[in-house]
């Protein structure tokens, strides 16, 4: 079968996406940088202008997003719900963190989980002349999220893992990785991507007051091993992990996760110190730019390294 001619796409973005559109944009000739001037009245409040918005009409246009604070969800989905109605033949919203989606449960009555009313604000994206949006994610915290999305968007669900197994193939000791999960929610959601390594599951177990992090099940002892999650907040958990798995025998211990939310600066704790021992530490802690705010902070900073989206998300816009 014959494929299918690449699509034209214009791309536009929120002001803290600016770095990662580019590089989006430097992937493929097909992906063109639009703007949007961002301004505000006197009182705080949007005052915001489409550039180009009669030149859009019968084009496949896109959004790059970011949600990591509430303080610009709502001028970003203010641009989303008019772009849509610019007569565009196609609408792709890309959004490569899903913030809210860690608050999907209600452990009691008058908990609110914010990741359904997200999902059904996006639901609620008008549908353009060529049908429903396209909503294209990364490693959303729980998959049965995608069931929170209505009829009105065709959730694409993405992962960064490749990314991470193509880096793994590039270290000088890659025959000698063992993979391990911090818990069971993330052995669930990545152990199928990563099948082919030796694994190692951990898990938090009370002793007294205490949550005492636990290897559950496999060996690390004498190799590289690499922590695998969807996000970081505090990092806590990562590192009573790094701990246990250093105490039975792993000689390295590095960390990936798809999204580096790092609250109130929490990654620096990670950052190498000098005379540090190199048991003690990361090895290397990989993180994609799907938080825009966080590579400006940690961006060269030992043992920080970003694994990039943009080819990624290059090639999502064309499906």
């Amino acid at each position: 079968m014959e494929k299918p001619k690449k699509k034209q796409v214009l791309l536009y973005y929120c002001v803290e996406a600016e770095e990662l559109a580019r590089k989006i944009a430097n992937q493929s000739d097909h992906i063109q940088l639009q703007s949007v001037n961002w301004r505000s009245f006197d009182d705080g409040f949007p005052n915001i202008f489409i550039n180009n918005a009669q030149d859009i009409r019968g084009q496949h246009v896109s959004f790059l997003a970011s949600f990591g604070s509430p303080a610009v969800i709502f001028e970003q989905l203010s641009v989303i719900f008019a772009l849509t109605r610019l007569f565009v033949a196609s609408f792709t919203l890309v959004l490569p963190f899903f913030s809210t989606g860690s608050f999907e449960r209600m452990e009691q009555e008058g908990d609110v989980a914010t990741a359904f009313t997200m999902a059904r604000i996006l639901s609620n994206i008008p549908i353009t002349r060529g049908g429903p949006t396209n909503l294209i994610i990364y490693d959303i915290h729980a998959l049965q999220e995608r069931f929170y999305f209505g009829d009105n968007v065709l959730p694409c669900f993405e992962t960064g893992i490749p990314l991470l197994k193509r880096r793994l193939d590039q270290l000088t000791d890659a025959d000698n990785i063992v993979i391990a999960f911090p818990d069971d929610g993330a052995w669930k959601r990545f152990h199928k991507q990563l099948d082919h390594f030796p694994m190692v599951v951990c898990a938090k177990v009370r002793e007294g007051d205490k949550r005492i992090v636990r290897v559950k099940e496999g060996n690390p002892s004498g190799c590289h091993v690499v922590i695998v999650d969807d996000l970081v907040q505090s990092g806590g958990t990562l590192i009573e992990c790094q701990k246990v798995l250093a105490a039975h025998g792993a000689t390295k211990v590095s960390a990936y996760v798809t999204h580096a939310v790092f609250p109130k600066n929490s990654w620096k704790k990670f950052v190498h110190k000098n005379g540090e021992n190199t048991k003690d530490a990361f090895a290397y802690f990989w993180f994609t730019d799907s938080c825009s705010p966080t590579v400006k902070n940690i961006e060269n900073k030992a043992p920080f390294e970003v694994l990039s989206l943009a080819g990624s998300i290059a090639d999502a816009l064309q499906i």
